[in-house]
């Protein structure tokens, strides 16, 4: 982790040129996911007491420019090709030239945003074309109508960064404005920066540390059922246990509309949010001594009409921690915001006298 902006999906569209006239070129040849063939030979960890060792600090960072929906251009290929690996490569070792200049050049147009090296960046290239792997599509499912319609209400009611309309209480901001959650699926996914997983085990108990939102999961293991479906939060209840070297966790009870999967977390019309009787079941299988296989499998008949799948790698990388997440302490934005609104209505209520 470097330093705190605030992110957004970085999405990179892998290009594939299409001939219109010439015959069809023989498909591309992918290039097998490197873990593969290492997690044969590879024996896992044990803890003292005999569960699986997954503890470390992790990272997605090199999956940052992963698009969640695999562009369509791309149909069922989940792997890239030899020659995007090779072009990937060559693009991250500009980035690290790039990064390593201390002074901007003199030449250069001056902007507003940070200097490059302010951002997080792949240490190796993505081997997947998309973080969905079911359907086969790599595409999300489509939405209910009902489910889209829930999102537009959301988002009318709540406010994001940058917005010109008058605010009239915190109360008005997302939940990721206000530095309180971003839900599980935002928490997980690749952005921008702070893409840390801490694992933590004890007897009984995981916790995942989440570096974005800092969010803290302690999870219990073992057959304990949820809580009543009365009791809800924004990250949900979750339950784990092994299944031989993966653990398992499912999540219910979740606050209905208050987070949405991916993104910021905010649920908007195109990112509805998580219904009452959403269920997500998050999969971790340590492959090799510094990678985890990283799955989650979204069920929510009230928003989308069939589930999905997601699965990228997470690493522990040499000298990678999480970092503090200062977000409210630096939440100029919505105080702003809120104190101008104020302004805006003392001035009204001024003019309303003469």
């Amino acid at each position: 982790m470097k330093n705190r902006i605030l992110s957004s999906f970085v999405i990179a569209l892998i290009a594939v040129p299409v001939g219109a006239q010439a015959p069809a070129p023989a498909a591309p040849k992918a290039a097998a996911p490197a873990a593969a063939t290492a997690a044969k030979a590879w024996t896992a960890p044990k803890t003292p007491w005999g569960d699986p060792d997954l503890q470390g600090i992790y990272t997605s960072d090199d999956y940052i420019q992963t698009p969640l929906q695999r562009p369509e251009a791309l149909g069922t290929r989940l792997f890239a090709t030899e020659e995007e690996i090779a072009a990937a490569q060559a693009r991250i070792a500009n980035n690290a030239r790039a990064d390593s200049q201390e002074f901007a050049n003199p030449e250069g147009n001056v902007g507003t945003g940070p200097p490059s090296h302010w951002i997080e960046r792949a240490r190796r290239p993505a081997r997947q074309t998309s973080l969905i792997v079911e359907p086969e599509n790599g595409r999300l499912p489509a939405r209910l109508p009902e489910a889209t319609a829930r999102g537009v209400a959301a988002a009318a009611e709540k406010q994001g960064a940058g917005t010109a309309r008058p605010a009239d209480s915190w109360e008005g901001y997302t939940t990721y404005i206000r530095c309180i959650t971003r839900g599980i699926g935002g928490s997980v996914l690749p952005v921008i920066y702070g893409n840390g997983t801490e694992i933590v085990q004890s007897p009984g108990y995981v916790m995942l540390l989440q570096e974005m939102v800092h969010e803290a999961r302690v999870i219990p293991l073992g057959n304990s059922p949820h809580v009543g479906s009365s009791i809800k939060s924004y990250m949900g209840d979750s339950r784990g246990h092994f299944e031989g070297n993966t653990l398992v966790i499912e999540t219910t009870n979740f606050l209905h509309d208050k987070t949405a999967f991916g993104g910021n977390g905010a649920p908007n019309a195109n990112t509805p949010g998580i219904s009452d009787v959403a269920k997500i079941t998050e999969r971790l299988t340590r492959i090799d001594k510094d990678t985890i296989q990283y799955q989650m499998r979204v069920e929510d008949p009230k928003t989308y009409t069939a589930p999905f799948t997601i699965s990228f790698p997470i690493r522990q990388e040499p000298g990678y921690k999480n970092f503090e997440y200062a977000c409210h302490e630096g939440n100029n934005g919505m105080m702003n915001q809120l104190s101008a609104a104020r302004a805006e209505e003392k001035r009204a209520a001024e003019a309303a006298k003469k």
